[in-house]
């Protein structure tokens, strides 16, 4: 998956989770951001992939997210792939 691609879907999962009333503030504690941040680091490719990391931790997130955007549910996981940071990702 090319970068710019990731950086498409990592934006479609913020803009998902934004509008999301339960998940938002899940996302908000856990990553430590405010909506401000929100705003001034939705263009960071770290900070999508922090994104991608928070929803991907839950089948759930990820196949609601997936249907309300017509994609197929391993693409999220393949963005996370594609961003900075996943060459650090170790699933043991």
């Amino acid at each position: 998956m090319s970068p710019e691609r990731a950086e498409m879907i990592a934006l479609q999962a913020l803009g998902w989770l934004v509008g999301n009333d339960d998940l938002c503030p899940v996302f908000l504690g856990a990553t430590g951001s405010s909506v401000e941040d929100l705003r001034q680091q939705a263009g960071d490719p770290a900070f999508q992939a922090s994104v991608l990391d928070f929803l991907t931790q839950d089948d759930a997130w990820v196949v609601a997210f997936c249907d309300a955007h017509d994609i197929a549910y391993d693409q999220p996981l393949m963005a996370r792939y594609a961003l900075p940071g996943a060459e650090a990702v170790h699933w043991t």
